[in-house]
């Protein structure tokens, strides 16, 4: 096992590792930057280095300064949490290069699947289901365009290294094919320094439907279940549960296989999540791979009994699995809600500042994921999610229940935030009959409701 383990992140994720951390009897130190001295991250953990101000290219997106923290601490491990440094492969490569143990899977891998197209590729020779669109990347808008009559309208234009919803365009038709790829094309340069895009069928009113997977050294993969992360605004999951409500047990089933069949091609080891879009029909597609811990991870915790956090920072050390696959069991129902420091009201403006008063729901099969605190100040600079609540029940009705519980016993003042919106949200006939697509929101917000 580690000695010490640097957590290259910030906020609710950075605590969760530390609180695996100590569950494993292993030391922590945090990174933080001048403007977080004052995070609670920075005080759980055993100790702590300060490695930069100002814009996060300067620290926490920094992987020479996060190295160089891990060097100066005596860390043998660094677990980069989720976004950041997560998915970059160089960062992998230089944690190898100075013997720090990067807990996730092979930069080579993250490489494989990091780019959109090249993953799809890979998939489609593994036999895992694609979605129809193009086999290579595009960058001319003439070729790309022939491409789109080929697969057939609508089409999904997306930036090969796309993620977050940036570089991601929807033509209809022809005639606004051209307009939308060079926007498209645009923001991926402007985001990711690449312009070249692929195409895919767009599929109307889908489900968003993951499988979480965990691999080890020794090749044993398994999945542990699937999360429905349909309830989105600008590409953006705000609810997330598991099981999914969309599917039966013989597509859950064949999309468990189609799951392992992915991360078995790639070699992958530690904890990733195969993303599928579901069409109205309940055919399922492979969409992209997530090759870290996702914000999610809890509710698959909540319904396997698992500790996801702890069992990437084992699998890291060398252990094997510490499941079998035909240990893994779903019980009940878990469900998510992302509390975010927001005004829906507002297309969902961020609403930074300092928190007045604070008070997080409990009881049994609760749990609050944060970093909050009284008196702690939201920053503007780093995304708005502040918590999240997660329940779990022995049915989906009841976790809905004990969910509108829980936000109506959340206090946050000081700071604008979704709980309202989030409380109206779970309990509309669309989200209780389990028929919410991606588009659920975009409606919901238009006061209409969802057929």
């Amino acid at each position: 096992m580690f000695n010490k383990i640097l957590i290259a992140n910030r906020g609710e994720i950075a605590v969760r590792i530390i609180r695996a951390c100590r569950a494993l009897g292993v030391r922590s130190v945090a990174v933080y930057s001048k403007e977080d001295a004052h995070s609670m991250h920075v005080q759980m953990a055993d100790q702590r280095i300060c490695i930069g101000e100002g814009p996060a290219r300067n620290h926490y997106l920094n992987a020479d300064r996060i190295i160089a923290a891990a060097l100066n601490m005596g860390a043998d491990a660094i677990h980069p949490g989720y976004g950041f440094l997560s998915e970059n492969s160089s960062f992998a490569r230089k944690c190898e290069e100075c013997g720090i143990t990067f807990i996730g899977p092979s930069p080579d891998v993250i490489d494989r699947m990091g780019n959109k197209s090249a993953a799809r590729k890979t998939m489609m020779e593994a036999g895992v289901p694609v979605i129809p669109g193009s086999k290579e990347p595009v960058t001319d808008v003439v070729e790309a365009k022939a491409k789109a009559e080929e697969i057939g309208y609508p089409v999904m234009i997306k930036a090969s290294s796309g993620g977050g919803g940036k570089g991601m365009r929807a033509a209809m038709n022809a005639d606004d094919f051209e307009h939308e790829f060079s926007i498209a094309q645009r923001e991926s340069a402007n985001a990711f320094g690449d312009d070249t895009m692929y195409l895919e069928r767009l599929i109307l009113k889908p489900r968003h439907v993951e499988v979480q997977v965990m691999g080890d050294n020794f090749g044993h993969v398994v999945a542990l279940g699937e999360r429905d992360c349909s309830v989105q605004r600008n590409h953006q999951k705000l609810i997330e549960e598991s099981p999914s409500p969309a599917i039966d047990d013989e597509t859950r089933s064949r999309m468990y296989q189609a799951a392992v069949l992915a991360a078995k091609t790639v070699g992958y080891t530690n904890a990733g999540t195969i993303e599928f879009i579901v069409d109205q029909e309940g055919a399922f597609y492979f969409m992209e791979m997530n090759t870290r811990i996702q914000v999610e991870h809890g509710v698959t915790e909540l319904v396997t009994g698992t500790d996801l956090v702890m069992e990437q920072i084992r699998v890291a050390a060398g252990a094997e699995l510490s499941f079998p696959e035909k240990e893994i069991r779903l019980r009940g129902h878990a469900i998510e809600c992302r509390i975010n420091a927001e005004i829906p009201e507002k297309n969902f403006m961020p609403s930074p500042g300092k928190v007045q008063h604070l008070h997080l729901p409990g009881g049994a099969g609760v749990r609050v994921d944060t970093a909050l605190y009284t008196g702690y100040t939201v920053p503007s600079d780093f995304d708005s999610m502040i918590a999240k609540v997660l329940v779990h029940a022995q049915d989906r009705q009841t976790a809905i229940m004990k969910m509108k519980a829980a936000l109506d016993e959340m206090v946050v003042l000081g700071i604008e935030t979704n709980l309202d919106f989030q409380y109206k949200m779970i309990q509309t006939p669309t989200f209780m009959e389990g028929k919410a697509d991606t588009g659920f929101v975009e409606v919901f917000m238009q006061g209409g409701h969802h057929s």
